[in-house]
């Protein structure tokens, strides 16, 4: 397969994803739920506008958005779901009364026949598309209008200081008075009727509601749909068929001459450019940043058990569990991209041998960008959780409540402006190096475009408005979560690590670009369209659960290949005895491939077949997969970057093994143990509770408060300890190699 046709191959498969993927962010917008202009009762009384809702879905942001319970599935794991919620509890309060009405009993001393002809008369009601697109306006019966009523009543007692939901709080990690004004809890009651609504409405025309009927919930007649069952099967096919194929094509591969290991280190020890030196204190506020997330789990995954207080510590007063989990989250994407980022930049221009004019004041200035932006976007958040902000001001500079992408609008931008400025440092950098017609000039092109894609792509956040229809806020969102994160990041490290290798003569040039050409393009085939199994439910239509449900199957195929990578690094660390100097930076890369298979192989897959997410949406089974990809994958790969370049940076050293060695087992032993011990069984009893009951059951207080379930949720100590004292130990090492007690003298 020469590189002329895999360049073709890979144009081939960005254009078509693409249009496919913009095509239907087109149908998103076109056919979202509405938001009508008046929510009024048959007798024209009205309860909400339009600009309610908007306002409302502001509200929520300020308040932490996805940080605090679920909406539409997506979000935080602790709390419930507010649309399933809503909707179950609208649903018991108009069986209840119509019970009462007509039998003058409540809803559970009636016969099961009894109570099956009034769940047709709720499901009639509450079923019909009562929206008339022409005047705006949605028609609710009186007896909804009590419901609704019965609703914000209780959601308003629940978000203020209620003592009587005291307990209920500490349940839900919610902290007192996280909204104090009346009138912001209306609001907020507002965009939840809405997004239940969406839950049980059919579109206009078709059997199935605006979020294919999900959630599962009995009373209503939200039952998984014939698409969900046959995407479903046609994903597994395509799973099958794509691993056969990748079967065939690795064995073949491996029947070639495997390449020969330099019998002496290939590299001659050079000076370091002033713009290298200058990347060193990155590492070090990777280092930090890296403890500061881990802390802030910790506290996230104690809140889970003792809901307001750390170990009695009323610590939710000044960091409330929304802040925790929104710093734990975002602080790991910094340090994640920090590291990404300094690797480029110390790489760049040992690629090419140049150094180009002002490269450290560049590096620099980036460095202090970067500071800046941490600590504005965490101080910005706590502010708007906090409510000490408007809700226009939160969306710029507090909290935009849309998880991973958090951050106030003005710190997005002044992100994405600090990642073109790292695209212009290394393009300028590496330049030269691509105008040389060599061996590894294709190698360096695709360098190159992961660059421009890192820093293009980001952009995508910035696609919605503080009150953009919710739908179209998460097709944009995952843009930046699964095409930026999982996507290009994953581009760049495949070249990144192919690039270290050819470096020290580990592979050729030729073989390391048509590998690196090959496995982007079978990565980008599935994983670009593979991004709409994010978006099943989030009021897409279906074809977007079809294209979802086919290409993430494919976007599985190659990574279930990652033993074949983890075996070959392995032998490649063991191959002459001057790797050994480079085996934990090649440990990592194995971890890296283990973690691809398990964490975004099999646990991915557990989630993504679409009758599998239908009834996993929301649950700790997300974050089984969320831990095991983000940190075993890319936070791993971030910590081998980082390992490499200070390997490289004192080629002359010798380490001492014994904390970086712990570091390295017990990160891995820990992350391990924690989904192993605690979220992975939480989550597949969610899972049992889901199915039996229904999503609002499996996120209850009721369900999550039980004695197994806080024992499970206790065992994640285990695998938290030994992980953090991994973290503590990598980070001593880190300085030490500035400070000496890391190298043997």
């Amino acid at each position: 397969m020469t590189t002329r046709n895999l360049w073709i191959g890979f144009l081939a498969v960005m254009t078509i994803s693409f249009a496919v993927l913009l095509y239907y962010g087109r149908e998103i917008y076109r056919q979202a739920p509405p938001v009508p202009d008046k929510v009024i009762t048959t007798e024209s009384v009205t309860l909400f506008t339009g600009q309610d809702i908007r306002d409302g879905q502001n509200v929520w942001q300020s308040m932490g958005g996805q940080e605090v319970g679920t909406v539409w599935g997506h979000g935080a794991y602790q709390a419930p779901d507010w649309s399933a919620d809503w909707l179950h509890r609208e649903a018991v309060y108009m069986l209840n009364q119509m019970a009462l009405q007509n039998y003058t009993l409540p809803w559970d001393a009636l016969k099961t026949d009894t109570q099956a002809s009034l769940k047709v008369l709720l499901q009639d009601e509450l079923r019909k598309n009562s929206f008339d697109p022409t005047t705006g306006t949605l028609t609710v019966s009186p007896l909804r209008a009590e419901a609704i009523a019965s609703n914000s009543e209780y959601y308003s007692s629940l978000f203020t200081d209620d003592p009587q939901f005291a307990g209920l709080r500490d349940a839900y990690a919610i902290a007192e008075n996280s909204l104090r004004d009346p009138e912001r809890v209306r609001l907020l009651n507002a965009f939840f009727f809405w997004t239940s609504w969406s839950c049980v409405t059919q579109r206009p025309g078709q059997d199935i509601t605006y979020t294919n009927n999900w959630p599962a919930e009995e009373l209503v007649g939200n039952r998984p749909t014939g698409s969900l069952l046959l995407w479903t099967g046609f994903s597994v096919i395509m799973l099958i068929a794509g691993i056969g194929i990748m079967g065939w094509f690795y064995a073949r591969q491996r029947d070639s001459a495997p390449e020969l290991v330099p019998a002496s280190f290939p590299l001659t020890h050079k000076a370091q450019t002033p713009s290298q030196i200058a990347t060193v204190k990155y590492f070090w506020i990777v280092s930090l940043l890296l403890l500061v997330q881990v802390a802030m789990g910790i506290v996230t995954a104690h809140y889970t058990v003792e809901g307001q207080a750390l170990y009695g510590l009323p610590l939710a007063k000044i960091l409330p569990y929304s802040i925790s989990r929104t710093w734990h989250i975002q602080i790991a994407i910094f340090w994640i991209a920090t590291s990404w980022l300094a690797t480029g930049l110390y790489y760049a221009p040992a690629i090419s041998g140049h150094e180009p004019k002002y490269q450290r004041l560049g590096v620099n200035f980036l460095f202090i960008a970067l500071l800046i932006i941490v600590l504005g976007s965490l101080a910005g958040q706590w502010m708007g959780v906090m409510q000490k902000l408007g809700l226009v001001q939160n969306f710029w500079f507090g909290h935009q409540g849309y998880e991973y992408v958090d951050l106030g609008r003005f710190w997005q931008l002044f992100l994405f402006i600090g990642l073109i400025i790292w695209l212009l440092l290394m393009g300028r950098a590496i330049w030269p190096a691509i105008k040389k017609k060599s061996d590894s000039r294709n190698l360096l092109i695709l360098f190159l475009v992961s660059t421009v894609a890192i820093a293009a792509f980001y952009g995508a956040g910035l696609m919605w408005g503080r009150q953009t229809n919710l739908a179209m806020a998460e097709y944009w969102r995952w843009w930046v979560v699964h095409l930026w994160v999982e996507g290009f990041f994953e581009v760049f490290a495949a070249v990144v690590i192919a690039f270290l290798f050819v470096r020290l003569q580990l592979l050729k040039a030729a073989t390391a670009t048509v590998a690196v050409l090959l496995s982007t393009i079978v990565f980008l085939s599935g994983g670009i369209l593979g991004t709409f199994h994010h978006l099943y439910f989030t009021g897409t239509p279906t074809a977007v659960l079809a294209l979802g449900a086919t290409f993430s199957a494919l976007e599985v195929v190659p990574l279930v290949m990652m033993g074949f990578e983890a075996y070959d690094n392995l032998k490649l660390s063991r191959g002459a005895e001057w790797i050994k100097a480079y085996k934990w930076p090649i440990y990592s890369f194995i971890a890296v491939a283990f973690w691809n298979l398990v964490g975004a192989g099999i646990f991915g897959f557990l989630i993504n077949p679409p009758i599998a997410l239908y009834y996993m949406q929301g649950l700790n089974t997300t974050p089984v997969h969320g831990h095991t990809a983000l940190f075993g994958v890319y936070g791993i790969l971030g910590i081998g970057l980082m390992l490499f370049v200070l390997r490289d940076m004192d080629q002359k050293s010798v380490w001492k093994e014994p904390v970086i060695k712990f570091a390295f087992w017990a990160i891995n032993i820990g992350l391990a143990l924690m989904v192993l011990l605690s979220v992975l069984p939480v989550g597949l009893a969610q899972t049992v509770a889901s199915v039996q009951e229904g999503l609002w059951y499996a996120r209850s207080a009721e369900f999550m408060q039980q004695p197994h379930i806080e024992t499970f949720r206790w065992l994640r100590t285990i695998g938290d300890t030994i992980f953090a004292a991994g973290t503590v130990a990598l980070a001593w090492f880190i300085f030490g190699l500035r400070f000496g007690w890391s190298i043997k003298k």
